[in-house]
C-alpha cells in the first residue's frame, strides 16, 4: 500500500495484495512504500508501519490500531484505554456534574469502529466494524476496573451487517439491568437499554442541554424531535420554562419521555406527530415560541441521500424559523458528518431566505437569523484531526429578528 497515513481506514481497493490468507477479524501486518526512506529500505521497498484487523467482506478492509511494527499485546490496549479515561476524568472533570459520559469516541481515542458511553454502572458500547464486536467485551471488562462499572452491554450498529458482511448478536453480562437513572446538571434521565437510538442516550448535547437550560427560565420553549426528552426536560427542570412542548413521531421515544418528566416532576406537553406537520400546523394557526430546538435524527447516511437529506434540512429550518417569536432563539442541529460545517451553514441561510416566500405566493422580506454561537459535540466526543470525520455535530445557537 502506498503512502501511509495516520488514518485509521484501508479501503479495499487500495490494497495491492494480501499474503498468508488472513481471516476477517484476524490481525494483519500492514506494509507500505513511500514510507520515510533510510538505508535500512532501498529501492522504495515495503515497510511494515502498522498493525490492523483485517475483514474482506467491508469495503474498510483493514482498520488500523497500533503503528507500530510489534504484534499488538494486551499492555497496547490497557494504554489506549488509561488514556481516554485520563481525558474524561484528569483534563475533563466530567465526574463532577455527570455519571453518563463518552468514555470511548472510536478513532479520536484510538478505537475504530467502537463507542462506549457510561451511565452509572453500566457501560454501553455499539460497535462498527467486526473486529471491534468480536474485541469489545474483553474492552469493557478491562475498563471495568478503571471505572468502578458493574454491567457492559455490546451491541451492533444499525448498518452492521450491511457494511461488515456478517451479523452480530449483542451481547451483555449477566444481570445487565433493562434501565439505568443518570443524573446531568441537576436533572434525571432514564436509559432504557435496547429501545433507542446509538448507546441509549445523546450525550453529545449534553452542554447545549446547559445553555438551553440558561436561556429558558419563563420561556415559552418547543423541542422538535425531541426523543426521550434531553432538553425539554432540561427546559423545564433546571431552566425553569414557562412552557414545554415536545414532538417527535416515535411512540416508544415519547414514552420515554413522558418518564423523564415525571422523575423530575415536571410538566410538559408530548405530542405525537410528524415534525413537518406540526410545525406548519403551528404555523397556520400563528403559534410562535421563544426557544426553538431543531435536533433531527441523522437525515444523510450516504452519498446518495445527501441532496435530498439537505433539502429536508432546509424545509425543517425554515419551518422552525418560523415559529421563533422575534428576538427569540433557535438551536437547530445536524449530526449528518457528510454535511459539513460550510454546508450547514449555507443549509440556514437558505432557510433563512425562504421565510420570505408566502403561502399566498407573495413575497415579504422574511426573518434576518444572527447566529452567536456555533458548537460542536460535548467535549468528551474529542475530533482527532488526522480522521475529521470525528466531529460530526454541529450546532448553531440563533437569535431571529
Amino acid at each position: 500500500m502506498p503512502r501511509p497515513s495516520r488514518h485509521p481506514n484501508i479501503f479495499r481497493k487500495r490494497i495491492d495484495r494480501t499474503e498468508g490468507n488472513p481471516q476477517p477479524g484476524d490481525w494483519v501486518a500492514v506494509y507500505a512504500t513511500d514510507v520515510d526512506p533510510s538505508p535500512a529500505t532501498p529501492n522504495n521497498e515495503p515497510v511494515l508501519f502498522a498493525y490492523g484487523i483485517y475483514n474482506p467482506r467491508s469495503e474498510v478492509a483493514v482498520r488500523l490500531y497500533f503503528w507500530q511494527s510489534q504484534l499488538p499485546s494486551t499492555s497496547d490496549w490497557e494504554s489506549l484505554i488509561e488514556d481516554a479515561i485520563r481525558l474524561r476524568h484528569e483534563t475533563l472533570h466530567i465526574p463532577k456534574t455527570t455519571n453518563a459520559y463518552r468514555i470511548i469516541h472510536g478513532e479520536s481515542d484510538g478505537f475504530p469502529g467502537l463507542v462506549v458511553d457510561r451511565y452509572g454502572d453500566c457501560l454501553s458500547a455499539e460497535a462498527f466494524s467486526l473486529g471491534m464486536a468480536q474485541r469489545a467485551p474483553e474492552i469493557l471488562e478491562r475498563m471495568h476496573a478503571h471505572l468502578g462499572t458493574k454491567h457492559s452491554l455490546v451491541a451492533a450498529s444499525p448498518q452492521f451487517s450491511s457494511q461488515e458482511g456478517g451479523i452480530w448478536q449483542d451481547t451483555k453480562s449477566d444481570n445487565f439491568p433493562p434501565y439505568a437513572t443518570i443524573e446531568e446538571n441537576q436533572v434525571k434521565y432514564r436509559i432504557h437499554f435496547g429501545t433507542g437510538h446509538k448507546t441509549g442516550f445523546f450525550c453529545d448535547q449534553r452542554e447545549n442541554r446547559a445553555i438551553l437550560a440558561s436561556h429558558a427560565a419563563g420561556k415559552s420553549v418547543l423541542d422538535v424531535c425531541c426523543y426521550s426528552g434531553g432538553f425539554s426536560v432540561a427546559a423545564a427542570k433546571s431552566g425553569k420554562a414557562s412552557e414545554v412542548v415536545g414532538v417527535d413521531l416515535d411512540e416508544e421515544a415519547l414514552v420515554m419521555a413522558k418518564k423523564n418528566a415525571d422523575i423530575n416532576d415536571v410538566r410538559i406537553k408530548y405530542v405525537h406527530a410528524d415534525a413537518f406537520a406540526y410545525m406548519r400546523d403551528m404555523a397556520r394557526n400563528n403559534k410562535q415560541f421563544d426557544i426553538v430546538v431543531l435536533d433531527p435524527p441523522k437525515l444523510i447516511r450516504s452519498r446518495t441521500e445527501l441532496e435530498e437529506g439537505t433539502r429536508k434540512h432546509i424545509d425543517l429550518n425554515r419551518l422552525a424559523i418560523q415559529l421563533v417569536k422575534k428576538g427569540g432563539i433557535l438551536l437547530t442541529c445536524c449530526c449528518a458528518g457528510l454535511l459539513d460545517g460550510p454546508a450547514f451553514m449555507q443549509v440556514v441561510q437558505s432557510a433563512a431566505r425562504a421565510t420570505g416566500n408566502n403561502p399566498d405566493g407573495t413575497r415579504s422580506r422574511g426573518r434576518v437569523v444572527q447566529i452567536f454561537e456555533t458548537r460542536s459535540a460535548a467535549m468528551d466526543h474529542p475530533v482527532a484531526t488526522h480522521c475529521p470525520e470525528t466531529g460530526y455535530l454541529k450546532a448553531y445557537w440563533c437569535r431571529v429578528l
